[in-house]
């Protein structure tokens, strides 16, 4: 029996409850729509089965993958020999802590966050509206749009280390940067967030939220799954920008396309392999790189799969080989 044969077994000793699904296909999961199986998926809909879990892996040596909604996500056409713990589905608690905390768990989408947050009156969380991710996964990024960000609106964290203890960070001890956060280095489980916001005229509250809808059913390609923005923006630059600059808006490779509706998007089309994916996103930015010297970094996090390096030093004029 491999290791993760023996994880389940006890697993299935120690949670009886606890739902898990072996060589479960990973394109039912990410927005990407792609992705094979995964060795072994924990869907555990309370902190203390994750806590039960988190030290049951360890002890197994085994490392968890931590998964949300999967909005930024792209996995290996073959799948991945991983324990896969996907969160959104549990942990969906959702409450006020005096008139302006928003206390929620990782498993709460950012969308019902935002509408809780605009029936109650409070202002602050109107950019999140349109994010398709949790909670959980938009703290370990740091999930914004329209200049509006989780930094600006976080307290503290709770999260279960490797161990299955619960901690408390506060927004100090959260490194938030731009797309980034202490949880992309240290490997615990966010497992819920309470956010300051600002008591506000419901009606100005919903307006807002409701232009921001439009504007991005206007110009993002949101009938075609995808991983949201697909690049980081570059200091100075819009990754849009500088995609469109190069002639790159429609160029496909296999069902992987870069959106005609916004050259920040690679959308699949229909029927597109991680291969596809990861074939355009290398041609686009060794186009980038090479036409405008700007190098490209990926906002779409990798599970069994990776991009070749590439570098400002190794650039080369023309067309990519």
């Amino acid at each position: 029996m491999d290791r993760f044969g023996s994880l389940q077994e006890e697993l299935r000793r120690t949670l009886p409850g606890l739902e898990l699904r072996e060589g479960e296909p990973m394109s039912r999961h990410t927005s990407f729509k792609i992705g094979g199986p995964a060795a072994l998926m924990a869907l555990p809909r309370s902190q203390e089965e994750l806590s039960v879990l988190l030290k049951t892996a360890r002890q197994a040596g085994v490392t968890p993958f931590f998964l949300g909604k999967g909005s930024n996500l792209l996995v290996a056409d073959e799948g991945v020999e991983a324990f896969v713990v996907k969160i959104a589905g549990g942990l969906t608690r959702l409450e006020l802590e005096g008139e302006t905390v928003l206390s929620a768990g990782a498993g709460v989408t950012l969308a019902q966050a935002a509408v809780f947050a605009a029936e109650h009156s409070l202002t602050g969380l109107e950019f999140a509206h349109g994010i398709p991710g949790s909670l959980g996964g938009g703290v370990f990024m740091n999930a914004g749009a329209y200049d509006g960000e989780l930094a600006q609106v976080i307290l503290s964290v709770d999260c279960l280390d490797q161990e299955g203890n619960l901690h408390r960070l506060e927004k100090d001890q959260l490194e938030l940067g731009y797309r980034t956060s202490v949880f992309s280095r240290l490997p615990w489980l966010v497992t819920g967030a309470r956010l300051k916001l600002e008591k506000g005229d419901q009606g100005e509250i919903r307006a807002k939220m409701a232009d921001l809808a439009q504007r991005r059913r206007s110009k993002q390609p949101l009938e075609y799954p995808s991983a949201g923005s697909t690049f980081k923006r570059p200091p100075g630059h819009f990754a849009g920008g500088l995609i469109q600059q190069c002639g790159l808006k429609g160029r496909s490779v296999g069902g992987a396309q870069v959106s005609e509706k916004h050259g920040g998007f690679v959308i699949n089309t229909g029927g597109a392999t991680c291969r596809d994916v990861l074939d355009l996103i290398t041609l686009v930015r060794q186009t980038v790189l090479a036409e405008t010297g700007v190098l490209l970094e990926p906002e779409v996090r990798l599970l069994g799969c990776t991009l070749p390096e590439l570098s400002q030093e190794n650039q080369s004029k023309g067309e990519p080989k």
